[in-house]
């Protein structure tokens, strides 16, 4: 289902993403997902795949994995990295929205790293999307989820006002000399669980902003609490529900603001 001109991680987002995120190998979802893909089983599902941080990952290490986002430009980006590499995605690649998920195959695994699921503000959509990871999933098969319950460090940010602009990432292009500069502004509506975001991206060529391209969520994402988080699983049909810390499997405390959760389709 292609997305038409109406996407998110568009231009110079796209081109940044990789460059501002860096060496993404040590990354501790990295080697969570692909435990739970090895215990659960495959085919896997990589929802919110972007540039192909870990589904090029794994498929260098022979799983078997598709992957579906709604941009087309990450899309193009993790084709490029894909025959880089030398990897085949040919038929693995599927342009749509999470919550409009109709692909040909059902799966043993789906996961959802990095947070996409947060990007669903619509509280129908979430449930939307929640229902079609439960009937791509075949009887008995797993959703794992990355989700955050704050997105600020120490006491609370003020209600709805906005933060002072700040660079957030800075990186040059390979080989062309160029730079990309993001800086952005927030503000989070405490009652609602929800962060707004006002974007920048600036190339910088030789001192001289070149381009520029600006970009306003209204809002960005939407958090969930761990029990927020149990109650959306337990009303799309997932059942033996497990949160776990951060990257690992230990159980959440019930301060963790970084956890998983995996929920079981009923066989």
């Amino acid at each position: 289902m292609p997305m038409g001109d109406d996407y998110d991680y568009r231009g110079l987002i796209a081109q940044a993403w990789d460059l501002h995120r860096g060496d993404t190998s040590s990354w501790g979802d990295r080697l969570f997902f692909r435990t739970v893909i090895e215990r659960e089983g495959e085919p896997a599902l990589d929802v919110g795949c972007g540039t192909g941080r870990l589904l090029l990952d794994y498929l260098g290490q022979r799983l078997d994995v598709d992957g579906v986002d709604s941009s087309p430009d990450m899309l193009a980006l993790c084709r490029e990295k894909a025959a880089a590499a030398g990897l085949d995605v040919a038929g693995r690649l599927f342009e749509q929205p999470m919550q409009a998920l109709n692909l040909p195959r059902r799966y043993r695994t789906i996961f959802v790293p990095s947070l996409s699921f947060l990007l669903l503000t619509d509280d129908g959509d979430a449930a939307e999307a929640m229902r079609r990871f439960h009937d791509h999933l075949e009887p008995g098969g797993v959703l794992a989820m990355a989700l955050k319950s704050r997105f600020w460090d120490g006491d609370p940010p003020p209600q709805m006002q906005w933060s002072d602009w700040r660079v957030e990432g800075e990186a040059a292009l390979p080989g062309d000399g160029a730079v990309i500069r993001r800086t952005l502004r927030e503000r989070f509506d405490h009652v609602g669980q929800r962060q707004y975001e006002e974007n920048c991206y600036e190339l910088v060529r030789d001192g001289l902003v070149v381009q520029s391209e600006r970009y306003v969520s209204d809002p960005q994402v939407q958090w969930y609490d761990q029990a927020q988080a149990r109650a959306v699983f337990e009303r799309a049909g997932f059942a033996d529900l497990t949160v776990t810390a951060e990257d690992g499997f230990e159980p959440a405390g019930l301060e963790t603001a970084r956890f998983k959760i995996r929920g079981r389709r009923r066989p």
